[in-house]
């Protein structure tokens, strides 16, 4: 197919919403993507080969899953926006490779497609350019079923992204940072300027890579309740750690006096901020926390 036949370049991005009297819903964080190079830099980084499943997150008009199907064997495009599915069965007829479910992915049993469409045996990378307003749900979401999962590569705010990435000691480092950074290898791959969209947003893009991580020291001793302790560790990023322990804990004597010692023992001052501590410490903390009984 000719370039300028594709469906991820203006012109045939316009012919397509004025053909289907289509415009981007807000409510659904709809913005389309006119920027071939872009759409290929997409499936370069995440590696696509005639050989792989992939599970794409909100299709569109089918911009980038046109581009996927190229590349893999099969492709599996969960879209929410029923309006969407009579132009995606259009734009997508001439791939035989590809399979629309109408559903929001968050509602889905994943584990259950994937079985369903590539077998119990086959692992899948997930690719999506994810709508801003519902992002961080749908990437914890994917960290709750990611067995079968080989590689994550989304497009999302550069904002959240920087978040996702971020270092100790900084602006943008906190709880999704450490939650994302313990279970996982997180890379920003490039940016993607607001002017690459039908309609412009307000802000920039990154493509972020997610990839398996090899686990080396301790681990949480229970990872749902460590997300959960982290996130009441960062529930007043004004107030210092010690602080927010008992915010989670409790402010008895007893409880006072268990956290100063597990504080104590990792060498932590009582002015402490969460956003000191590094993700290898927040595990370290939490299973302290837990051995001293704080932790239900």
């Amino acid at each position: 197919m000719n370039d300028f036949l594709e469906i991820g370049t203006e012109t045939r991005t316009m012919a397509i919403l004025n053909q289907y009297r289509l415009f981007a819903k807000k409510g659904l964080g709809q913005n389309f993507l006119v920027d071939i190079d872009v759409l290929r830099r997409i499936v370069t980084t995440a590696e696509i080969t005639e050989d792989d499943s992939v599970v794409e997150i909100g299709p569109g008009i089918g911009a980038l899953t046109e581009q996927l199907a190229k590349n893999a064997s099969k492709v599996v495009a969960f879209e929410i926006d029923d309006n969407l599915l009579p132009v995606l069965y259009d734009t997508l007829h001439d791939y035989s490779n590809i399979k629309i479910i109408n559903q929001d992915v968050l509602k889905a049993n994943l584990p259950q497609v994937i079985d369903e469409e590539f077998g119990t045996n086959k692992s899948v990378k997930v690719v999506a350019n994810l709508p801003y307003y519902i992002t961080t749900p749908i990437i914890m979401d994917l960290l709750h079923n990611d067995d079968r999962i080989e590689s994550i590569v989304v497009m999302m705010q550069k904002e959240v992204a920087e978040r996702l990435t971020a270092k100790p000691s900084t602006k943008a480092y906190g709880s999704l940072s450490v939650i994302m950074q313990q279970q996982k290898n997180v890379d920003i791959a490039f940016l993607v300027s607001k002017d690459s969209f039908i309609p412009s947003p307000k802000v920039d893009s990154a493509i972020i890579k997610i990839t398996t991580k090899e686990q080396t020291g301790s681990q949480p001793f229970d990872l749902k309740k460590f997300q959960g302790f982290v996130r009441g560790c960062f529930m007043h990023r004004r107030k210092s750690l010690y602080n927010n322990l008992q915010g989670i804990f409790g402010k008895t004597a007893e409880i006072k006096e268990n956290i100063k010692e597990v504080t104590t023992e990792m060498g932590l001052s009582d002015n402490a901020r969460p956003e000191e501590l590094t993700v290898e410490e927040f595990v370290e903390l939490c299973n302290r926390c837990n051995t001293k009984g704080l932790i239900a």
